[in-house]
């Protein structure tokens, strides 16, 4: 691995630990980004989707009390705890079936930066007008969740396989048109990103494994670790932020970035 492949590795691990968690499309973002650098296409694909472990990593040491009292809860047959750990799975089923089925085609055929950029426009406009009109929260604690409820935020999660759509946005959106409050459907939006992320990396690795070279897992392991102490200092900022602030910025942040991303793309076809 040279110094300049170490460099993109570091700077797109960032730009994952930023927008992982926020409602704007890491994997958008990433695929932007690596256009921009000109990044490693061997390994690319993968990689986009793999350092987002990174940020995964970050929500796991922040929660690390409450994912560690539900872990014990689970072999001390504790209800709270079973409650919590199936509603989060019951949310992540339509998104495993839709990716293990998808999985190929999303690769080949949405993975592009016109895509994006439409996605990101669509998006940004679904967000502003979830936050205008949901209906009033009534929901305040995931363990509050029924499961009904925790399936229609999963089958809008399935929304995020398409790139640009934001699988935190897709999971929010859903959450608040169902009556969760913000600060809630955020929270959550962290929670069903850890076994959604797992298993996308997981698939990934498993289909690219004769590919992978010593050089890529060292790029991969490089934008994981840059990713994971980014996501450290965003995830706490956004919870603090949208419980009080609201989506709205986002929202008008992507459809300008992804007019943005057109004009760009469009103009540099020409």
């Amino acid at each position: 691995m040279d110094f300049s492949s170490f460099v993109q590795a570091v700077l797109l691990g960032i730009v994952e630990g930023l927008t992982e968690f926020i409602p704007v499309s890491s994997t958008g973002h990433l695929i932007i980004a690596a256009d921009l650098l000109n990044f490693d296409p061997a390994v690319r694909e993968v990689f986009e989707v793999v350092i987002q472990l990174g940020a995964i990593l970050a929500i796991c040491v922040l929660y690390f009390s409450r994912l560690w009292n539900v872990a014990k809860g689970l072999f001390q047959k504790n209800p709270a705890s079973w409650k919590f750990t199936l509603i989060v799975l019951t949310s992540f089923f339509p998104s495993a079936i839709a990716g293990f089925f998808l999985h190929d085609f999303i690769k080949d055929v949405l993975f592009s930066p016109v895509v994006v950029g439409i996605s990101l426009i669509l998006g940004g406009l679904a967000m502003l007008a979830a936050e205008k009109f949901h209906p009033p929260s009534e929901v305040h604690e995931i363990e509050d969740f029924s499961f009904p409820l925790a399936l229609k935020i999963g089958l809008a999660q399935c929304l995020a396989m398409i790139p640009g759509v934001s699988r935190s946005g897709a999971t929010i959106i859903g959450a608040l048109l169902v009556g969760v409050n913000r600060k809630t459907a955020a929270e959550f939006s962290f929670f069903l990103a850890i076994p959604t992320m797992v298993g996308a990396s997981t698939l990934d690795l498993y289909k690219n494994q004769h590919t992978l070279t010593v050089d890529h897992l060292a790029l991969i392991a490089t934008g994981f670790i840059s990713s994971f102490v980014v996501a450290l200092l965003v995830v706490r900022w956004f919870v603090r932020f949208v419980g009080s602030r609201g989506f709205g910025i986002f929202a008008w942040y992507r459809i300008l970035f992804g007019f943005l991303v057109l004009a760009y793309t469009f103009w540099a076809m020409e």
